[in-house]
């Protein structure tokens, strides 16, 4: 659905997207992840015609970004961070408006208006103003609107970005269900490392321009092992004492000793390893945690990836060309 060919960006000196090469699936849910200022918008930016890249070159849905920019526009839905829906107007008087000028046809109109409603559940506050809806249902709003001509390809920016946790699972629901009924293929950003490994089926990490990794969530934890087990012991003798014990199995990757008996031992599966280890370790406490896709982060660009400010230098650069 996507192809992406060397695609650099640069403003002046500064290179935002740094010979990137992706390939997106039909009906996938394309995760892109990286701190403020790795790009990832600007790469969005150039894929939704809204940028017109320094060099290399994208189809979307078949089409080149520069040279059919039209036909991609006609293929492509956006959500952005920002809400953009007129707070005055009602929300299907929004739909209305937005369905006119992607040139839904008039027979249609109305029935598609009703089914993006029934979709993301607005039917019944359909005749209210925008602006007594909660953040979450502006959020749905959006997306409905973004569906109206029925794109190949929808770009969700920080789709629940400050909604609240119970909010956040809701719109989770309905980007599940947009993409089994809408069979269409989502490109999402997101800050929260929970929501990407829950909706992606891939994802890639981008920093400084470039994609650093790219794979399924569980493959990209994977990398990191199967876990950490902290144990408390006094059994802490090198020859004969835990590590002795502990270099027996050949699923233990590294010990490490932190003093007063603690001892943290890498393994390739916490939840399987776990019962093993007690059997051979008289433990005073044990804990034991498996990777999450925040920790592949850190260890992939130095940093988590809420550390830089909201809205990065080259996101905001980005306004200007």
């Amino acid at each position: 659905m996507i192809t992406i060919k060397d695609l650099v960006k640069r403003y002046g000196k500064l290179t935002a997207v740094d010979g990137l090469n992706l390939e997106i699936n039909e009906n996938e849910v394309f995760g892109l992840l990286g701190p403020n200022g790795a790009g990832k918008t600007t790469a969005i930016h150039m894929l939704a015609t809204l940028l017109k890249p320094t060099s290399g070159s994208a189809t979307v849905n078949g089409y080149d970004i520069v040279r059919q920019s039209a036909k991609v526009r006609a293929s492509i839905g956006i959500v952005f961070q920002a809400p953009s829906s007129d707070d005055i107007l009602t929300g299907y008087e929004n739909l209305k408006l937005h369905s006119m000028l992607y040139s839904v046809p008039r027979s249609i109109r109305k029935q598609r208006i009703s089914e993006v409603l029934d979709l993301v559940g607005l039917a019944d506050r359909q005749h209210d103003q925008v602006k007594t809806y909660s953040g979450g249902m502006r959020r749905r709003l959006e997306i409905a609107r973004g569906l109206l001509h029925k794109p190949k390809v929808m770009f969700l920016d920080e789709p629940t970005l400050g909604l609240d946790p119970n909010s956040r699972e809701i719109m989770w629901k309905y980007i599940q269900v947009l993409v089994r009924e809408e069979k269409v293929t989502i490109i999402l950003t997101t800050h929260y490392m929970e929501e990407a490994d829950m909706l992606c089926d891939r994802i890639g990490i981008i920093d400084k321009g470039k994609i650093i990794a790219l794979d399924t969530p569980a493959k990209l934890k994977a990398m990191l092992g199967g876990g950490i087990i902290k144990l408390k012991t006094r059994d802490v003798s090198v020859n004969g004492g835990i590590e002795g014990k502990l270099k027996k199995f050949s699923f233990v990757r590294k010990i490490e000793y932190n003093g007063d008996g603690l001892v943290t031992v890498s393994v390739d599966d916490a939840r399987r390893d776990l019962p093993l280890i007690l059997k051979s370790i008289d433990a005073e406490s044990v804990e034991f945690t498996t990777p999450t896709l925040n920790d592949v982060f850190i260890k992939l660009t130095g940093r988590h990836i809420k550390e830089a400010a909201e809205g990065g230098f080259m996101e905001r650069y980005a306004q200007y060309d």
